[in-house]
This record gives structure tokens, C-alpha cells and sequence, in this order.
């Protein structure tokens, strides 16, 4: 749903560091005009860096997504500065590593209050200018995890099993409206990004994604063709999360009992967690005076550049296609054989 007369205007938030960052600079390779919306001075400024030496117009701007008020005004500003906004992506997050006992429920309640209530606030901020002109596109940022929980991320499943529910919700009310605008989810596997380094972490160990791990890039590239191709009611990208999801379909309870058994081992590494790592849960780790994380986290050598589901979901007419033919010529040559 490009429109050619003018560059598009995208909204990102999570902008600073990992998908959010990547998606961002993808759109901007585009031409897009992107607000970038974050906590995070540091990484907003490197983000904004990014876009503008790949062709495209960015403006940042400090954004905590857990809060109405300032997701509102980032939404009247890109619209001031920027012109209306064509694609909302959410992406923001924030989560804590620990088994549920140990969670504060202060902490649970600032996790929910990011991860879901962000993508509600940005959700209504775009739909709020989209549904009088009625166009536009919102992408929600799902996961493998928003079909399947898993241990020692409680705080975080919850919030996209929340968000699953409320984009179902949303997706059948502008159906019923017949509206312009689209809102579709794409779930994401295991991604190399930042949060690993800066999420809250209460394991002996350093945390780490459950492999197979992909790069931001697949990711991003995903969201991207999403805000393209948004009649789709959601996409999955990774061979895992199919096997998950499809998994949980059909024998939930067997995968219980192996994810008791595997899912505390497979997200922690060998080494022990650093006391001194920065936590992002009240406080940006890129604040003013902070490090810039970008887009990818520690784990590039293991981590795949490609995602071979994802690719075959974005082309899924196309092996149909080539599918149908090969069956048409499978049954020619019966016929020709007198079979």
C-alpha cells in the first residue's frame, strides 16, 4: 500500500535498538520519512544518523510508549513535522528474565505497561488520524511466544498474548466498518538483539534467545512487507515459530512437559550473568549519556541472515503456482503414458 505521489510517513516505535532500529532504517532506505519513537537519546540519534545517510528524512523523538500522553503528542508531531502518517509499526518492548515468583509486581506492571499497553497507545494514536482519512496501515510486532508461553518470561508472554487478542479484536471492527485502514501482526522467532544485554535479568546466567536465532534484518525486512501486503491477518517468519506455534496446535500439553524440561537451559548461556548489566525496565540503557546498542545483539556468529518460511510466505502465490503446474504436468504425463 505505497502510495507514489510522496514518500511515505512511518511511525516506529522501539526505534533506538533491534528490530525497531533495523525496521526503521529500511523504511528509510526507501525514502521514507521516519519519527522514531524511544526512550533512549543515544539510540534515537544514531537511528536518525542511519536513516539520513541511507536517503531518508528522520526525526526523533523521546518517547516512553507506556505512557498516552507522550505517544499522543509524538503522534501530533510527525504529523506537524512530517505530514500524515501513513504506516504505524509497533515494535517497543521491555521484559524481565526471571521465573514469575520472582517478579515484583511492579515489575510485571511496568513490563504489561510497555509491551502491551504501548501497542494499544500507538495503535489508537495512529487510528485516531487514520480512520477520518480512512487509510493507513498499523503493523503489530507479535512472536512465536504470543501463541506459546514459555518459562522464565511470564511478564512478556502475557503481553503478546494480550496483544493477539486485542489485534483480533481490532482487526474484526474495521472489517465490520469496511474501513481503509489495515492492521495486520507478524510473528517473530528468536531474534539477535540489544534486550539481552539490557533487559532485566535475574537468572545466574546471561541471557541469550532461544536458538535458532535470526538476525534484525529478517525481522525487519518481514514488517516492511507486512505494511506492503497488510490484508494478510498475520504473518509467521522463522521455521521455528511454525513448528511452535503448529506444536502448541496439537499437542500443548507435550510441549509443556518439553519446555519444562529444555526452556531453562536454552535462554541462559555458559557464562554468569554480569550483576553491573544495565536494565532498561525503568530507565533507557541509551540514555543521554549512554552507549549505543544498534540493531544487533551478541550473538551474529550464530545467528541467520535468512529465513527460508519467511520467504515462502511472502511468495506463497507463487509456490502455489509453480506447485499447481508441476501436478498439471505430473498429470499430463499420466494421461500421455495411458495411466
Amino acid at each position: 500500500m505505497k502510495d507514489r505521489g510522496r514518500p511515505r510517513v512511518v511511525v516506529v516505535t522501539g526505534a533506538s535498538g533491534g528490530i525497531g532500529r533495523a525496521t526503521a532504517r529500511l523504511f528509510g532506505e526507501q525514502g521514507a520519512k521516519v519519527a522514531l519513537l524511544a526512550r533512549g537519546e543515544t539510540g534515537l540519534r544514531a537511528a536518525a544518523e542511519e536513516i539520513h545517510a541511507a536517503g531518508g528524512q528522520a526525526l526523533p523523538i523521546p518517547t516512553d510508549v507506556a505512557d498516552w500522553e507522550q505517544v499522543h503528542a509524538a503522534a501530533e508531531r510527525t504529523e506537524e513535522e512530517l505530514g500524515p502518517i501513513d504506516v504505524w509499526v509497533n515494535v517497543a518492548f521491555s521484559s524481565v528474565f526471571a521465573e514469575f515468583k520472582d517478579i515484583d509486581p511492579a515489575e510485571f506492571k511496568r513490563t504489561t505497561e510497555v509491551t502491551y499497553l504501548g501497542f494499544v497507545y500507538g495503535t489508537r494514536a495512529a487510528l485516531d488520524r487514520m480512520l477520518p482519512r480512512d487509510h493507513g496501515v498499523i503493523v503489530q510486532t507479535g512472536s512465536a511466544l504470543a501463541k506459546r508461553g514459555i518459562p522464565l518470561q511470564s511478564a512478556y508472554c502475557g503481553a503478546k498474548h494480550a496483544i493477539q487478542g486485542f489485534h483480533e479484536s481490532l482487526r474484526t471492527e474495521l472489517m465490520h466498518r469496511h474501513s481503509g485502514v489495515r492492521v495486520t501482526m507478524v510473528h517473530m522467532p528468536a531474534v539477535n538483539t540489544p534486550q539481552f544485554d539490557w533487559v532485566e535479568n535475574k537468572l545466574p546466567r546471561h541471557a541469550q534467545p532461544v536458538p535458532p536465532i535470526y538476525e534484525p534484518e529478517v525481522a525487519a525486512r518481514a514488517l516492511l512487507y507486512a505494511a506492503d501486503h497488510p490484508r494478510r491477518r498475520e504473518y509467521w517468519v522463522g521455521g521455528s515459530t511454525v513448528a511452535t506455534i503448529l506444536a502448541n496446535r496439537v499437542a500443548p500439553g507435550l510441549l509443556d512437559r518439553y519446555l519444562a524440561r529444555t526452556g531453562y537451559d536454552s535462554q541462559q548461556t555458559d557464562r554468569p550473568r554480569d550483576p553491573n548489566q544495565p536494565a532498561n525496565l525503568w530507565k533507557p540503557a541509551d540514555g543521554p549519556d549512554g552507549p549505543d546498542y544498534g540493531a544487533h545483539g551478541g550473538f551474529d556468529d550464530r545467528a541467520h541472515s535468512r529465513s527460508a518460511q519467511a520467504w515462502a510466505a511472502e511468495h506463497r502465490g507463487l509456490l502455489a503456482a509453480g506447485a499447481g503446474a508441476a501436478l498439471g504436468l505430473t498429470g499430463l504425463g499420466l494421461l500421455r503414458n495411458g495411466r
